[in-house]
């Protein structure tokens, strides 16, 4: 990878830094993770989410607006409930930026390996 495509990322990255910070502390709390994996499969009130773990209403209430912040899910009311739906599109971008850092590093050790002769099958 040239260094213009490998600035291009950085500059992307720096860009959406707070964006990406968000995502990324969000995700790195198991309890927001099971939230998000079961809003994507389907749209779930706040109290049958609440349900499923052994911590309070609030408690869960507070994971969900940290979720809501980093754009993985968003909330919206019917009638008296809060209901909770998972956003495809930010996970999409979490996983666009992952596979390009992965280029970016599979091509510096594509590097490396170039920089390096290969060992001679006699030398042991």
């Amino acid at each position: 990878m040239t260094g213009g495509a490998s600035s291009s990322i950085y500059n992307h990255m720096v860009l959406h830094q707070a964006q990406t910070d968000a995502l990324f502390r969000a995700l790195a709390d198991a309890t927001r993770r099971d939230i998000v994996a079961r809003v994507l499969v389907a749209e779930q009130t706040v109290s049958a989410l609440a349900a499923r773990y052994a911590m309070s209403f609030a408690a869960v209430q507070k994971h969900v607006a940290v979720l809501e912040r980093a754009e993985l899910v968003s909330k919206h009311r019917v009638g008296r409930e809060a209901r909770v739906r998972g956003n495809v599109a930010t996970l999409k971008r979490a996983s666009a930026l992952l596979a390009q850092l992965e280029r970016v590093w599979r091509d510096r050790f594509a590097q490396i390996d170039d920089l390096i002769p290969p060992l001679d099958p006699g030398e042991g």
